[in-house]
């Protein structure tokens, strides 16, 4: 979603590269300790398509926060799009009671901290930590909306409701770089989601791991996309909540094996219709 921000406000062309060392490091302008902000490993020069299939921390920090001579989105057009997709509000499903996330900003951390807004709070929003949070239904309805070319759906889990939806204006030309940035997630040589690169159906996916507490010894996993790629009539985003981070057995493993029952159990004819096996 950032990645899309970013594409629709001019502030990087999919090719562009940015260096990844591994950190980024803001200089202290009172010669104290410098504030580093850790990637999970150094990706080198990476380009979007690339950043969204290792899942680059330090890129998406300069995209939405900005750094020396690359422009950011910046935490108040971060929010206009996460607003965009219906994040920080209900989706309008037929079931009670239902939660919503957040989407932090200015006004927020000063009314709950009462503190001024930083710039490491924007890197640390733009890739989806700090105060940032959705529900899995909130996520799973920003996922359709963008494989289904920017249609944005009530959900529904009575059938005989009619289902709504709205356009957000998106375009195709960005969305496709998306696209195939998720699509590498799971083909591509270091993408992220590699084990839902499974014959019979072709997936498009990012994954996401949040760390938890002090120790960060616990990290909430994630694993969202689309199926099949290039005709979609799925979107899924499958959670893990509180697991060891040294768990090699998280949410894209659980969706692996989703996956797997619905391909032995379930066919896919060549135009993508789903015939239940009797």
């Amino acid at each position: 979603f950032i990645a899309l921000a970013a594409l629709m406000e001019g502030v990087i062309t999919p090719e562009q590269n940015i260096f990844s060392s591994g950190q980024l490091v803001i200089k202290n302008k009172y010669d104290g300790p410098d504030t580093v902000f850790k990637d999970w490993k150094a990706h080198g020069y990476t380009d979007m398509r690339n950043a969204l299939e290792e899942s680059s921390d330090e890129y998406f920090y300069q995209v939405g926060g900005g750094y020396k001579d690359q422009k950011g989105l910046g935490i108040e057009r971060i929010n206009k799009y996460a607003k965009l997709f219906g994040f920080g509000t209900t989706t309008g499903i037929d079931l009670p009671a239902e939660e919503y996330g957040l989407v932090p900003s200015p006004s927020w951390k000063k009314k709950v901290f009462d503190e001024d807004w930083l710039l490491g709070d924007t890197y640390h929003t733009a890739i989806g930590q700090y105060g940032f949070q959705l529900t899995p239904l909130e996520l799973v309805r920003g996922t359709a909306a963008l494989a289904n070319g920017g249609y944005l759906v009530t959900p529904h889990v009575l059938k005989r409701l009619e289902t709504a939806s709205t356009s957000i204006n998106l375009k195709p030309k960005d969305l496709k770089v998306i696209h195939e940035g998720m699509h590498m997630v799971v083909h591509g040589e270091g993408g992220t989601g590699k084990a839902l690169a499974i014959s019979g159906i072709d997936v498009a996916a990012k994954s996401g791991t949040a760390e938890l507490g002090v120790s960060k010894q616990l990290v909430n996993s994630l694993i969202t996309g689309y199926f099949p790629y290039q005709n979609p009539r799925y979107a899924f985003v499958v959670v893990m909540e509180k697991g060891d981070r040294h768990n090699p057995f998280g949410a894209v493993f659980a969706m692996k094996e989703t996956l797997e029952w619905m391909r032995d159990n379930t066919s896919y004819t060549k135009d993508n219709k789903k015939e239940d096996k009797k």
